[in-house]
């Protein structure tokens, strides 16, 4: 399996458990779509979900 195709199909099933959390609770879509509204003042929401893709994806590779 070529690392560009496992790298597809992990953003698909990232975007697959999404969608079907997203179905499974819906007050957390409404969560969503008010702290898109209201984002000036839930700022703190977008910096845990970078910290999280920092942790996720940065932390632990090896600098080229």
């Amino acid at each position: 399996m070529s690392p560009r195709l496992r790298a597809t199909i992990q953003l698909l099933v990232l975007i697959g458990v999404v969608a079907l959390l997203f179905i499974l609770f819906p007050r957390t879509l409404a969560f969503v779509e008010l702290a898109a509204r209201e984002l000036r003042y839930l700022w703190w929401l977008v910096l845990l979900v970078a910290l999280a893709g920092w942790l996720i994806w940065g932390v632990g590779r090896k600098r080229k």
